[in-house]
């Protein structure tokens, strides 16, 4: 077997941890494995497992049902399958703390860094806010990526940003060199962004997990993914998902994103294959297998 090729995102990103720590979790069972870094990550990922580039690719939950049916951003149907869930982690807006704002309300009119134009935390941003009646327009948008939209705050260049699920590394260093502040949600506005995509959920970001997090707060939570191609043999998917599978214990200890592996491995046990088919996205074979040999699927009908 070649090595694994795995796309993850910008380095100090939440992807890119990940992938490392499974990168890391494969070579310590004798599979070889690299990590290759995708600036914009998300549909940036689905399009290079299309173009042979990866074997497997990160991806939020949201954008997996467009790429298979070709919708925008994507410019024809791509076919991806579905490996794993990685973690559900928020996504939250922070500001700087002299910019004065306590809500997400407190948005328009101030620079806001919402990521890379057509990335994912852009349609994020677009998704959140317009569940609450807010629009691109009603701010001045900042389309960088998380270091460089990171640097724009610490240079007074920006006053808000929309960041990734923690612990990630650009957020923690941000975190230490400049006094920010987790924005909230006004009464009802959370409500309004759950019921605006099925892969949003609540989540409580604790206080003192960041200097910026004075206290609890609630904050909408994505799933993210790890999908691969149609055409990845089932040997190298099999691979991959049996050491997510069995490993999931020693991926949490490199990586505490990973700490909630097993409860989103546990519904297929009673929700079947379908537990993880986001959005019309089908399991590759070799998923199904290693699910199966682990007892988390029934043996397939008329298998002994």
């Amino acid at each position: 077997m070649s090595a694994v090729r795995i796309g993850t995102s910008a380095p100090g990103g939440t992807f890119h941890g990940q992938g490392e720590a499974i990168a890391a979790l494969l070579r310590a069972r004798g599979i070889a494995a690299d990590v290759l870094v995708t600036p914009h990550s998300g549909a940036v990922n689905a399009r290079r497992l299309e173009a042979g580039e990866i074997d497997f690719g990160f991806i939020a939950a949201n954008w997996i049902g467009r790429a298979r049916r070709g919708e925008a951003p994507f410019d024809a149907p791509l076919g991806i399958r579905m490996a794993a869930p990685m973690n559900v982690g928020p996504l939250f807006f922070i500001a700087r703390r002299d910019a004065g704002m306590k809500y997400v309300r407190d948005l328009p009119g101030r620079r806001v860094v919402v990521g890379p134009r057509d990335g994912g935390m852009a349609n994020h941003a677009a998704v959140m806010l317009g569940a609450i009646g807010m629009k691109f327009s009603d701010f001045d948008p900042l389309y960088l990526d998380f270091a460089d939209g990171a640097e724009a705050l610490i240079r007074d260049k920006a006053d808000a940003q929309l960041q990734c699920p923690i612990p990630n590394q650009i957020m923690s260093d941000l975190d230490a060199a400049l006094d920010l502040a987790v924005l909230a949600y006004a009464p009802g506005d959370l409500r309004r962004v759950l019921a605006a995509s099925p892969v949003y959920r609540a989540t409580t970001m604790k206080a003192g997990a960041l200097r910026a997090l004075a206290a609890d707060t609630l904050q909408p939570a994505v799933l993210n993914v790890l999908i691969t191609h149609e055409r990845v043999a089932n040997e190298v998917v099999r691979a991959l998902v049996s050491t997510l599978v069995a490993g999931n214990r020693e991926l949490a200890r490199k990586n505490p994103l990973f700490a909630g592996l097993p409860e989103l491995f546990d519904p297929l046990r009673k929700q079947g294959r379908a537990a993880l088919e986001f959005d019309g996205v089908e399991l590759h074979d070799g998923a199904v297998e290693a699910y199966r040999a682990a007892g988390l699927l029934a043996p397939a009908v008329g298998s002994t």
